[in-house]
């Protein structure tokens, strides 16, 4: 999805990977285990699959951005690293123990977009698969920095009853005013 010049350098920044890395990584992930095979979906520059690396014994990780994933398939060698859209998983059903995104699902360009990316989450998830995230909530320092980017904020007070229309249960939103995370389970 387009990001402007501004959002691709912060995203690309040693500031971004240490705020990533200390605090959106740990306090999306508290408490849980993503078991053995995880899927991320729009890891882009890679930030938070560094992270990840270090948790899971195998990783996947889709994309939709070619160069990026040339980027993630050069920084990570042992990440299965695929080109593909979150809306349409290249993936078999029931594969993956958690499927997780991160910061990226505003740049998905609509609602049903992000819809069906929820249901294909839920397709290749295994039974009592995690589906986990975070995602940004609107403001002005937020709306700045995505000027003339694809920007569909997700609404975390609304998220429930879109997952549960997919299947999900078990669903736990948590917010700060700058952020929300989401956990979600397949029965």
């Amino acid at each position: 999805m387009p990001m402007n010049l501004i959002h691709r350098k912060l995203c690309r920044s040693d500031t971004w990977v240490t705020n990533v890395r200390e605090t959106l990584m740990p306090w999306t992930l508290e408490g849980i285990d993503l078991g053995d095979d995880v899927l991320e979906i729009g890891p882009g520059f890679g930030a938070t699959t560094r992270v990840l690396i270090d948790k899971v014994p195998n990783l996947t990780a889709v994309e939709v951005d070619p160069a990026s994933v040339r980027l993630l398939t050069e920084q990570f060698p042992s990440v299965n690293v695929i080109e593909g859209d979150g809306a349409k998983l290249p993936l078999p059903d029931n594969n993956f123990s958690a499927v997780t995104c991160f910061t990226m699902l505003h740049h998905v360009p609509s609602p049903a977009e992000q819809d069906r990316l929820f249901a294909e989450t839920f397709r290749v998830l295994k039974p009592q698969g995690l589906f986990v995230g975070l995602d940004s909530r609107p403001n002005l320092r937020f709306r700045f920095i995505h000027l003339f980017d694809t920007m569909i904020v997700v609404d975390p007070d609304t998220l429930p009853r879109r997952l549960e229309a997919v299947g999900f249960r078990d669903i736990d939103i948590t917010k700060t005013e700058t952020r929300f995370r989401f956990r979600a389970r397949k029965p």
